[in-house]
């Protein structure tokens, strides 16, 4: 693999952090600035609703530049957000900024996944992928913990601090090692980016990753309030378990690029979700008692984020197909994708909090995540059936999952 790869790991390690650190930091801040739990939950929902935002806008706004440009632009607007919200001085501050890193998340992780695979052949695609979202995973395996132990016990300001000096790192980093000239794809007109919009089988696609971690983001924005007020774990020991989490999903998401890879990306998300609706179906009967709810968040960790490179590389591959010149605006929307159903998540999980208890949030996130299986099955019936009324096509490429 090119070691440019390693620059797009180390900028999603910094951007993986400041995402997901908050989960651990919910009551935390909840306390700190006297708001509710759904309202410091909110932090999670708007800071992915600016990502949704900036995955497609950014991405078609920024399509006539060198794409290590945009690079280096957006991660230095990724280390203002951080710095806005370590200043932040209350409430609606730190909401402006989580806003603001959230526009910098999304174009990254757009343009990301297509130098990623732009970098490689066409059968490492989703290894590729698979390699630049470990960044992601080894946040929430050492930047999550670490950053939740920092908030702890320094005040979860320090933790954003430290993240803007991540993210600093992770620009000089890219400046070094992502090649100047890379692959260029050429800009995209409104009416192409309209074609992504509203093209059935790429509409499909989003749908799937909305609601898939519109599932698991309902239970795992509200996992550091149920390890403390359910199981009973000390507030120190959330980061621990954030640790053991991490450390699974780092594991799961490699297993997921190889697993599509060899299966197809339909097949393997099948197992996927299934496998990750059923232990979330678990963690309702096991979340009681501390090594049971331990164990379960290890398995649903394997299966949370083990369906990233097979969403992305299925959404690359569709694009090329359907609408080959729009394939950075394609990925972008994913992550757009991937965002509104992280915000919808977790307004659902807040809501779910203030009328019943914290103790359904995994079962109803179990269902979620079986429409998102749902769905999955008729994209792939739908791939088969093209594939069967193509013969032309399917003749010079035989996979029925490309």
């Amino acid at each position: 693999m090119p070691v440019a790869l390693l620059a797009l790991t180390l900028s999603a390690f910094a951007i993986g952090t400041t995402e997901f650190v908050i989960v651990g930091l919910v009551p935390t801040i909840a306390q700190d600035l006297g708001v509710n739990l759904p309202s410091a939950g909110l932090l999670v929902s708007l800071y992915a609703l600016g990502v949704a935002t900036g995955a497609p806008v950014l991405t078609a706004l920024t399509g006539r530049w060198k794409r290590k440009t945009v690079l280096l632009t957006i991660m230095g607007l990724f280390v203002i957000g951080n710095l806005l919200a370590w200043m932040a001085p209350g409430y609606e501050a730190l909401v402006a900024a989580r806003i603001l890193t959230g526009l910098a998340h999304g174009v990254f992780f757009s343009i990301g996944a297509t130098i990623a695979t732009s970098l490689v052949p066409k059968d490492r695609e989703a290894s590729a992928i698979a390699i630049m979202f470990t960044g992601l995973t080894v946040a929430l395996v050492t930047g999550v913990p670490l950053g939740t132990w920092i908030g702890q016990h320094l005040g979860w300001r320090a933790t954003f601090m430290v993240v803007a000096v991540l993210g600093l790192l992770a620009l000089i980093g890219s400046a070094l090692l992502v090649p100047r000239e890379l692959r260029e794809t050429a800009p995209v007109s409104p009416r192409q980016q309209l074609q992504v919009l509203t093209h059935p089988r790429l509409l499909l696609v989003y749908a799937m990753t909305a609601v898939c971690y519109g599932g698991t983001f309902v239970a795992f924005t509200y996992l550091a309030p149920i390890l403390e007020n359910v199981t009973g774990f000390a507030p120190g020991s959330v980061a621990l378990i954030l640790l053991v989490y991490g450390a699974s999903v780092a594991v799961g998401n490699l297993w997921g690029g190889k697993m599509a890879d060899r299966m197809g990306p339909v097949p393997a998300l099948s197992w996927i979700f299934t496998a990750l609706a059923m232990v979330l179906l678990v963690l309702t009967f096991t979340m009681s008692s501390p090594i049971q709810s331990v164990l379960t968040i290890l398995l649903w960790g394997a299966f949370a984020f083990g369906n990233v490179p097979g969403l992305q590389v299925y959404v690359v591959q569709l694009a090329e197909r359907f609408t080959p010149h729009s394939v950075d605006v394609a990925s972008g929307l994913n992550i757009a994708a991937f965002n509104v159903g992280i915000a919808f998540g977790s307004v659902l999980g807040g809501a779910i909090i203030e009328r019943h208890s914290l103790h359904d949030l995994p079962w109803i996130g179990a269902l979620i995540v079986l429409l998102a299986l749902l769905l999955t099955r008729f994209s792939g019936y739908l791939d088969r059936r093209q594939h069967n009324t193509l013969p032309n096509e399917s003749a010079a490429n035989p996979d029925p999952n490309l």
